[in-house]
């Protein structure tokens, strides 16, 4: 068992590849003449390929769960069609083309070759008319209803996430979900058009198969024209048949389908992932080959390999999926043990999570431990007053806890249970840096600086008069983690504000300024909405202390516009002081850098709006361009307080943040409208694309 499980990860690592090649070969077959051999093998194969799918769309409960069906269908229509090809030229050159098609053009016309041509017709015409226009105008109205309700749908969405029904990733994984239906009805309403272009090229063959294959037994082969009519009708009929019951299987599966899709993942991992997903379809199927291969007169070679082959894999996966829900019961039965031998005891604190929480060494207790001197839980209490009044945010009670999985003297800082930042101390030394970032010439253990990433020394206490005479700056163990905490907290102030918090803040300012809270909260927007907005500000590092001119400026913009964005602009206007202020000298000039015209009008141009918001569609080498110059400008000019400021005009000011962020999130995005108009602006760089 455990041979074949490594054999399948083997194939499945690979079967892209396989994938891959098997589409080009598909392309090969229609120009290099193929055996006849060979080319009962591919009949089979194709037979295989469109049994399985028939039973795949049978046992499917949703359609994403063969969201690659309609590329499969246009590569099984392009199999039969290399197929139609290879086996016309057969018949034409050899007037032989392998047993299959001989076998079925004899099975269904015996004797009568006028029989066989009107079950061909026949089948031909209930593919046609019936079957592959019927799915075709069901994958038609599919995708246009679809489409029509992708709007009520996402507001759906909207509306529940706002209310806390739902968590921001469930959000995004129902609009995730919404887009890939849609996705998949629009490849439907194409790929049926190639199934009706296959059938209608299977009659156009079977046309020319019978006209020139008489011709040429006639003319070239010194036939008669009884025989050559006998000979050629009966292989063009067999030849039809095999092409064209495998199109009808399949024409049905994609009816099925759509009365009843993209994916992160490359196609042959889809396609395997989808085809063994259900070892009983394998299992059906593998019957199926065998029953096919008893039939006097077919490939029995052919068809018991491939029955066998099916039938093996749909044992294997079969066991091995057997075999993982025995051992997940028998997991479940023993935590249930476990569970029963322990002491009954209230879990529901479990299942909570910290907004945010430190987790220490052993060696880093006693900077907790207020017994033995350690003044950290005050230091902590000190940080959340700090943010409140700089940032204006509340931050919930910090837990500490100590963790002995950590190292000594190693500490963590967690937002929502996730590692955010870490650091490691030496609690009985103290830590000396040099602002300047040069080489500190002092003895002790090299490190660097956690919160800002400068080198420094940890050095004894005894040498801390030395350190200051040399101008370097020196702070205790527990300063640095304040510090540490303290810019984290800053920096991810955003996702510490949920709706708790920001319903707190309301709050406390409906109870001075009733007015506006009423004015704004519940009519014109909902607790959720605002929230948005306050995160848009603090990812920027824009205190939202004075919430009463945030809530004025949403109440007096949101009759007009539901767009978070565009209110979080015309906040930023109505904070322009407060945006600005940090930014400026003591001679009210503030430094900055801006954009070329020809950059400006770039951006402007290629705008793009999306659900996380608007970012300009630059090209990845513009891009880089883009990213060098401001380097060179952050290297050339010296900004006031080392605080780089671009200044751009207002309606590119949120794309071109979006498209610098990730690189250069210390960097200041300011419009025009946000500076006021006594502050002087002193231009030392130019942002270019060249």
């Amino acid at each position: 068992m455990e041979s074949n499980k490594r054999i399948n990860i083997s194939l499945r690592n690979y079967f892209d590849i396989i994938a891959a090649f098997g589409v080009m070969g598909i392309v090969l077959m229609i120009i290099i003449p193929m055996p006849t051999g060979l080319l009962d093998v591919f009949l089979a194969l194709n037979i295989t390929i469109s049994s399985v799918i028939i039973l795949l769309t049978m046992f499917t409960t949703e359609v994403l769960q063969f969201s690659v069906f309609p590329t499969l269908l246009l590569i099984t229509t392009l199999f039969r069609l290399g197929l139609n090809i290879s086996s016309t030229r057969l018949i034409l050159r050899d007037h032989y083309a392998g047993e299959i098609i001989e076998t079925f053009g004899n099975f269904v016309a015996g004797d009568n070759f006028v029989v066989g041509i009107t079950i061909f017709l026949i089948i031909t015409i209930i593919q046609f008319v019936v079957i592959t226009n019927g799915a075709g105008r069901v994958s038609e109205v599919s995708a246009r209803f679809t489409l029509d309700a992708m709007p009520g749908k996402q507001m759906s969405i909207d509306a529940d996430l706002n209310a806390g029904l739902i968590s921001e990733t469930e959000a995004r994984e129902r609009r995730a979900k919404i887009q890939d239906e849609a996705n998949f009805y629009g490849a439907m309403d194409g790929a049926s058009k190639f199934v009706k272009g296959d059938a209608i090229a299977g009659i156009l063959i079977t046309i020319i198969n019978v006209i020139v294959g008489i011709i040429i037994g006639v003319v070239m082969e010194g036939m008669a024209a009884g025989e050559a009519a006998t000979t050629y009708v009966k292989l063009t009929i067999g030849d039809g048949l095999v092409s064209q019951v495998p199109a009808l299987l399949i024409s049905t599966a994609s009816g099925i389908l759509v009365t009843r899709s993209a994916s992160s993942e490359n196609l042959g991992n889809m396609l395997f992932k989808q085809l063994t997903g259900f070892p009983k379809v394998l299992g059906i199927a593998s019957a199926v080959l065998f029953f096919l291969g008893i039939i006097p007169g077919f490939p029995k070679v052919a068809f018991f390999i491939l029955s066998l082959a099916t039938g093996a894999s749909a044992y294997f996966l079969y066991k091995e999926e057997k075999d993982q829900v025995i051992m997940q019961y028998e997991t479940e039965q023993q935590e249930i043990i476990e569970t029963e031998k322990r002491e009954p005891e209230n879990v529901t604190s479990l299942i909570s999570v910290e907004p945010m929480d430190i987790e220490i060494g052993y060696g880093l207790i006693p900077l907790a431990d207020e017994a033995a001197g350690g003044d950290l839980l005050q230091r902590i209490a000190s940080v959340r007053r700090q943010c409140a009044i700089e940032m204006g945010i509340i931050v919930q009670p910090i837990r500490i806890r100590d963790n002995l999985q950590l190292k000594t003297n190693e500490y963590v800082i967690k937002i929502r249970g996730t590692v955010i930042a870490k650091g490691e101390l030496m609690p009985n030394m103290i830590l000396c840096m040099d602002p300047g970032g040069d080489d500190i010439p002092l003895q002790g253990i090299r490190t660097i600086e956690p919160t800002f990433g400068l080198p420094a020394v940890w050095i004894n206490n005894d040498q801390r008069e030395e350190a200051e005479i040399k101008g370097l700056t020196v702070v205790d163990p527990t300063t640095v983690m304040v510090t540490h905490l303290t810019e984290t907290i800053k920096a991810h102030s955003y996702e510490l504000l949920g709706r708790q918090e920001t319903k707190l803040i309301i709050d406390t300012v409906k109870e001075k300024y009733s007015t506006v809270v009423e004015e704004l909260i519940p009519d014109l927007m909902t607790i959720g909405e605002v929230q948005k907005v306050l995160q848009n500000l603090l990812k920027e590092k824009v205190s939202i202390k004075d919430m009463v001119t945030i809530l004025e400026s949403l109440a007096d913009n949101s009759r007009t516009t539901k767009d978070i964005e565009v209110l979080t602009e015309y906040v930023r206007f109505s904070l322009a002081r407060t945006i600005s202020n940090p930014l400026i000298d003591e001679n009210r000039i503030m430094t900055v850098a801006v954009l070329s015209p020809e950059l400006e009008e770039i951006v402007a141009n290629n705008i793009q709006k999306s659900m996380q918001g608007s970012f300009p569609a630059v090209s990845p080498e513009a891009t880089t361009k883009i990213f060098d110059s401001i380097k060179n400008i952050l290297d050339s000019v010296h900004f006031y307080e080392n605080q780089p400021v671009i200044l751009v005009s207002p309606k590119i000011r949120p794309a071109f943040r979006r498209l610098i962020e990730m690189v250069f999130s210390q960097i200041h995005i300011l419009s025009l409208n946000e500076i006021p108009n006594d502050v002087e602006i002193r231009t030392e760089g130019v942002v270019t694309y060249q």
